[in-house]
């Protein structure tokens, strides 16, 4: 089995950005703060490359 190693960059700044977009739902917002969580938990998962 041969892996090819992939650039992770763009995934960690997309959940950082989301991150980000997530406490600040929370801090104004928080009844609607669970509406960027999935982009936060999707951006995680390919950040660590588990797709």
């Amino acid at each position: 089995m041969n892996k090819e190693a992939k650039s992770t960059g763009k995934f960690w700044l997309m959940f950082l950005l989301s991150l980000l977009g997530t406490v600040a739902f929370l801090l104004l917002l928080p009844e609607w703060f669970w509406v960027m969580l999935p982009a936060l938990f999707t951006s995680f998962v390919y950040a660590m490359d588990w797709v």
